[in-house]
């Protein structure tokens, strides 16, 4: 367990994987305070944003079997740090544009 403590709020998209009542009824058992999140509302995390990036990379290199893949995605795992910090940057810029929309699709 990560020891957090009980100050924290635990943040998860609407999919149905995570809105189970299998999963409610165990945030509710061990007491884990969870975000309220519109359904259908943009992800404003942005590792999906790195996951969106990563996905056209592989589009366009089309590897064509499992070596390949591998090699393609361990060399670019070399992220420069620059590009990851323009993404949490980005982060304000998105949010307001979400509460702008209250919650409905944004161009992010």
């Amino acid at each position: 367990m990560l020891k957090l403590g009980r100050k924290w709020v635990f943040q998860m998209d609407n999919d149905p994987k995570h809105t189970s009542k299998v999963v409610a009824k165990w945030f509710q058992d061990n007491k884990v305070k969870v975000l309220e999140w519109p359904s259908q509302s943009p992800d404003l995390n942005p590792i999906e944003n790195l996951w969106a990036e990563l996905k056209k990379h592989v589009r366009a290199r089309r590897p064509t079997n499992l070596t390949q893949l591998h090699q393609l995605c361990q060399d670019w795992a070399k992220i420069h740090p620059t590009y990851c910090g323009k993404l949490v940057e980005g982060y304000l810029k998105r949010l307001t544009q979400v509460k702008q929309f209250r919650g409905n699709a944004t161009k992010y």
